[in-house]
């Protein structure tokens, strides 16, 4: 048994069941080891949770996001894409990804690239600290306000089948008690494609630029 696989059995249990699946002793049962032999790797769940996020962090790849010859935009937007692509291929993990500590080498990869990003957008770097923050909280707020709006465990539905759901639903609302939420119902059932996710990423962007302006 190796850290590795520690990691890849809880991984399991994560994309199954969700994050409260991957405890420890679910951990080792699937590993096929009793509980202790898994704290001679890790003291505890919150160390597992922190090594499966450096794993998935891990995984992004710097080049569709770190061409500083590419527009600031394009790239952070790459970087948003990226990041979304990645989590929603296994919505278990997004729960983690937002309770988990992000101070390992490769979240901290992750925020140096978004702060020298936002420095190109011209901010300064108190300035370009707070927007990195804003774009991750919501980029990661995004996403977990898509997966959770599936129930079951395991991969996502196509997103048109996705919305198509939320249409439906949508469509039942009560238009003399609800009138504005009835005529917003098309787009409400969109909230979760990405479109709406680029449209407040863009939104997000135009006033993180605002920051460099005078005043």
């Amino acid at each position: 048994m190796s850290q590795d696989d520690i990691l890849d059995a809880a991984l399991g249990l994560l994309d199954e069941g969700g994050q409260n699946a991957a405890s420890i002793r679910a951990i080792a049962a699937r590993v096929g080891v009793a509980p202790n032999a898994v704290y001679t790797y890790f003291p505890d769940k919150a160390a597992v949770v922190k090594a499966l996020v450096e794993r998935l962090l891990g995984r992004v790849d710097h080049g569709v996001f770190a061409d500083r010859g590419q527009p600031w935009r394009q790239r952070l937007e790459s970087l948003a894409l990226e990041l979304r692509a990645l989590l929603t291929a296994h919505p278990g993990r997004v729960t983690m990804m937002i309770g988990g500590p992000m101070d390992g080498p490769h979240a901290l990869a992750l925020n140096e690239r978004l702060l020298e990003i936002l420095g190109d957008a011209g901010l300064e770097p108190t300035d370009a600290a707070r927007a990195a923050y804003l774009v991750i909280v919501y980029v990661f707020g995004s996403i977990a306000l898509e997966v959770a709006d599936v129930a079951t465990a395991g991969p996502l539905p196509p997103e048109a089948e996705r919305v198509a759901t939320r249409q439906s639903a949508f469509a039942a609302t009560p238009v003399e008690r609800f009138p504005r939420s009835a005529a917003a119902a098309g787009v409400a059932a969109g909230y979760i494609c990405t479109e709406q996710y680029l449209w407040g990423l863009h939104r997000v962007l135009d006033g993180i630029t605002g920051c460099t302006a005078p005043g």
